[in-house]
């Protein structure tokens, strides 16, 4: 059996990175605040990411840094001090698309790692040569290969080339992320770090002749979202992915909450784990993993590539909405025993996230696997006044709870269904 794969996990912020630790990942993938194709999620200033990586490093977990962005001219002063800073802050690997950024960072911090980002249209091996020759030390796939294809890629490059595929989360209806659709329409560039995500929303046809006359775009009666495309989960194909060779198996998402970057995390790295185990344990938890997955944020499961070209299957035609089974409602930051309360139960801290109540059943999410099903018996506030819910996102509460859980186990709960 080949070497367990690294699993890499997206994180948005501080917190969501040492959740990502927390639950399971083997590394982490940030961005700064400049550079990055995520220019709308919080990202981390350089405090942030010393601090982040200084939690993930004492844990043995790695982290890098994207700067994919496609640069310009006038991105490119900017770019070198960046890279000025994170020679200071040593991530352990920066994740790069554009020559000119991979030029400038091997010229600024060649003592830092560099891999080639997916949106570099990765699709052969001679580009995985090609990168190695450059120095690069690790290759991220195109999403549009196939399994078929990377196995060929791995058996002609050599092995000290790392080899990064997606396995879990958005597809883009471009190839590899290059989507000039948000330029088009509101002048914010996907390629460098701005995407409006034009790809989800509903469309129709207007006839040149007849300005003001929509006409529905229907897909087989079903609906008008024509480019919004069912999101990629391999975790019933992890023999799959490391027969093919990949080195790293990696989760998008660096929008995500907490709860889905725990969610994703627990369930790959128990599957991961089972199938170093053996094979069979890893099939008797297929359903463990299944439901687990679907408690996260989703449009609907998909193989992507992986075995063929994607089919009119592969699109969600009816609504752009995600299925949202569990709410998030926040993360136990301590557990003491600030107010003395009349039961003595000892309270846990967090910084609510989402509305719950005194008396509501709730669950308490834990690394290991377990979910444990816990009962609200009290909420407090910061100053230690009783309160019968928490409507107020961002609120510092103390919560007492019939089981008592850990720092870092994430609360949730079920969400209602009408």
């Amino acid at each position: 059996m080949r070497k367990k794969p690294e699993l890499l996990i997206p994180a948005s912020s501080l917190e969501v990175l040492k959740t990502a630790v927390i639950f399971g990942a083997d590394a982490v993938y940030i961005g700064g605040e400049a550079f990055g194709l995520r220019a709308k999620a919080k990202n981390f200033s350089a405090g942030e990411m010393r601090e982040g990586i200084a939690f993930a490093h004492e844990r043995g977990v790695k982290v890098y840094v994207t700067a994919n962005i496609l640069a310009h001219n006038a991105d490119l002063e900017g770019a070198e001090q960046y890279f000025r800073e994170l020679s200071q802050i040593r991530p352990d690997a920066l994740i790069i698309s554009d020559p000119g950024m991979f030029t400038l960072a091997k010229k600024v911090c060649p003592e830092i790692e560099i891999h080639i980002s997916t949106q570099a249209n990765n699709t052969n091996y001679m580009t995985y040569l090609f990168w190695k020759e450059q120095g690069a030390k690790r290759v991220v796939s195109a999403r549009e290969l196939s399994l078929r294809e990377i196995k060929e890629i791995r058996e002609r490059i050599p092995d000290d080339l790392g080899i990064e595929s997606f396995v879990h989360g958005a597809m883009c209806i471009s190839y590899s992320g290059r989507c000039l659709l948000s330029n088009y329409f509101t002048g914010r560039d996907a390629n460098r770090g701005a995407c409006t995500h034009p790809c989800r929303w509903k469309y129709a046809v207007v006839e040149e002749t007849r300005p003001g006359e929509y006409m529905p775009v229907y897909e087989n009666e079903r609906g008008t979202y024509i480019f919004n495309s069912k999101d990629l989960c391999m975790i019933e194909h992890i023999p799959e992915l490391i027969d093919a060779g990949i080195d790293s198996l990696k989760i998008e998402g660096r929008m995500k909450t907490a709860l889905y970057v725990a969610t994703v995390a627990r369930t790959y790295r128990k599957a991961i784990d089972d199938y170093y185990i053996s094979p069979e344990t890893y099939r008797s938890n297929m359903d463990w993993y299944l439901s687990e997955i679907s408690k996260c944020t989703y449009r609907q499961f998909t193989t992507g590539f992986y075995f063929g070209k994607p089919d009119e299957n592969t699109q969600i035609y009816d609504s752009n909405t995600y299925i949202n089974e569990y709410i998030y409602l926040g993360i136990v930051e301590e557990v003491a025993a600030p107010f003395a309360p009349e039961h003595g139960e000892m309270l846990v801290r967090i910084t609510q996230r989402n509305k719950f109540c005194k008396g509501d059943q709730i669950e308490i999410m834990k690394p290991d696997g377990r979910n444990l099903s816990v009962t609200v018996q009290a909420i407090y506030d910061g100053d230690g006044a009783e309160v019968e819910s928490a409507p107020h996102p961002q609120q510092t509460l103390w919560l007492s709870l019939t089981q008592q859980p850990e720092v870092f186990d994430l609360l949730r709960v079920r969400k209602e269904t009408e």
